[in-house]
């Protein structure tokens, strides 16, 4: 079996980076694997960390904050994902924690109906999995969750991109897309695929992905035996991460679907964050704001 390639993209992550460097032994636990950064430019001693706990790696630097979905494509062509010379490849966050045997039960999990396969989530100091699943966007959808939240709205697979279901949880369960802290690609679904799409700088570039791929055959799939736990976790998004977010959000959105389904959709996207706004969300205050400036979505926004 080709060794997998551990795809990582770094951007001021010293803190992290120990931690994730440390857990991959147990992670990695049955596989043979080879493990290729992408820095964003960091201004920390993000490479220097890695350059001496992580000697073997090979690390490239982009020279600039080149987004989220440029550092995992250049990530992929350091560890030679286009030459054929990998197996499959394991795409994660420097904040994740791989628990025992988590990649090798991601990788088992692959096969030529399951392109991408994802772990159970937890976020640091709780015990229950994160609702890490998701349903493809829809009008409905998003006035479902403006009305009545996403997580009350997800007991509805109509009117919630958020599965919430405990039981999605416990079994292999297909979703359109699922949250990109931690998932395995198989070779031949990345070959399908091609580059990650690096006009979404940060957000919803995982979601992009994942639907292009299940558009080409290759499903995403919950593997509830592999465990990660994340540090960031959605919690902790800022005003102007949540900007970002949304309208990245609404531009995937306006790609897949004509003018006035996409206008619809900004509509209740608008409702949804100007509600949370009302209530004194400073992060739906600024994503509401955004939604309203003419040509907000033709940019490619950084953070």
């Amino acid at each position: 079996m080709s060794p997998v390639a551990v795809v990582v993209v770094t951007w001021n992550s010293a803190p992290v980076l120990p931690g994730f460097l440390a857990s991959l032994a147990d992670g990695m636990a049955g596989l043979d694997w080879r493990l290729a950064v992408a820095d964003n430019d960091s201004a920390d001693d993000t490479v220097d960390v890695l350059r001496t706990l992580a000697p073997d790696a090979t690390v490239v630097q982009t020279g600039r904050n080149a987004g989220y979905a440029a550092g995992i494509n250049a990530a992929l062509a350091a560890a030679g994902a286009w030459e054929g010379g990998h197996g499959a490849v394991l795409i994660c966050n420097p904040d994740i924690r791989m628990r025992q045997g988590c990649a090798k039960r991601l990788v088992d999990r692959l096969d030529g109906e399951v392109g991408i396969a994802v772990p159970l989530l937890y976020e640091e100091g709780h015990d229950t999995p994160h609702f890490s699943l998701r349903r493809e966007s829809s009008v409905s959808r998003a006035l479902g969750e403006a009305v009545i939240g996403n997580r009350r709205a997800g007991r509805f697979p109509a009117l919630s991109e958020l599965v919430t279901d405990p039981a999605a949880y416990r079994r292999p369960t297909r979703a359109d897309w699922a949250t990109g802290a931690l998932m395995a690609v198989s070779a031949d679904c990345l070959t399908a695929c091609g580059p990650w799409d690096e006009s979404f700088f940060l957000y919803s570039e995982e979601t992009e992905f994942c639907l292009r791929a299940r558009d080409l055959g290759h499903a995403t799939q919950l593997e509830p035996t592999a465990e990660a736990v994340h540090l960031g976790g959605d919690s902790q998004v800022s005003p102007r991460l949540w900007r970002l977010l949304t309208l990245n959000r609404v531009r995937l959105y306006g790609r897949r679907h004509g003018a006035l389904a996409t206008a619809c959709f900004r509509a209740a996207v608008f409702l949804r964050e100007a509600s949370r706004a009302a209530l004194g969300r400073e992060a739906s205050r600024a994503a509401a704001a955004a939604l309203l400036r003419p040509g907000a979505l033709r940019a490619t926004p950084g953070p």
